[in-house]
């Protein structure tokens, strides 16, 4: 058996979360620029929490740089549109899902590059939903970009996993994972945010 180079979310997003995101699109652009930036922190904690992870330090840095340049890209939509950043109200989908993360030093490593491929791919999925679902072309294609860039994180941090663990470990933990992200994402309330 081969194993996924993706990681398949066990829960699709329902299709209530679109016509809302659509509906108060502004809001879904603020919350979009503040994952954005935690995606560029994230990265950087990586890179210093896991410096000795071969190939780790220049990937992470990549990553925040790219993530960076993303938050860059969804000021300047703001900008254009009025909005102001504002402060950041937390992402519950975020804070579930690092709940379930363990404590032990090798568990929480491993659980850290999984919960983190899988934000990426939840992003993706609704990313490419935004992307389908807005009527201006320049938005469109920003969408579809940025969510064919998620895609390739979240392949990034599973690769990332099975560096440092044994494909079978990895792929039992993933499994809890989505479990848990599964009952999440059924659990809040759909908001105009990315997550």
């Amino acid at each position: 058996m081969s194993l996924a180079d993706v990681i398949e979310l066990r829960r699709a997003t329902d299709p209530a979360w679109l016509k809302l995101a659509i509906e108060r699109f502004d809001e879904v652009l603020i919350d979009h620029a503040h994952c954005e930036k935690k995606a560029a922190a994230n990265a950087l904690s990586i890179l210093q929490a896991y410096p000795t992870v071969p190939g780790l330090p220049a990937q992470m840095a990549r990553l925040a740089r790219e993530e960076a340049a993303h938050l860059a890209r969804v000021l300047q939509i703001m900008e254009k549109r009025g909005l102001v950043l504002g402060v950041d109200r937390g992402d519950p989908y975020a804070q579930g899902l690092q709940k379930l993360m363990r404590n032990p030093n090798a568990e929480r490593q491993l659980d850290r590059f999984l919960v983190a491929g899988i934000i990426e791919s939840r992003s993706h999925e609704r990313l490419a939903l935004l992307a389908s679902g807005l009527e201006d072309p320049a938005l469109q294609k920003f969408y579809d970009e940025l969510a064919k860039s998620e895609d390739g994180h979240q392949k990034l941090f599973l690769r990332l996993a099975r560096e440092i663990a044994d494909d079978a470990v990895v792929e039992a933990r993933l499994g809890q994972l989505l479990d848990g992200e599964a009952e999440l994402i059924a659990r809040l309330p759909i908001r105009a945010a990315v997550h």
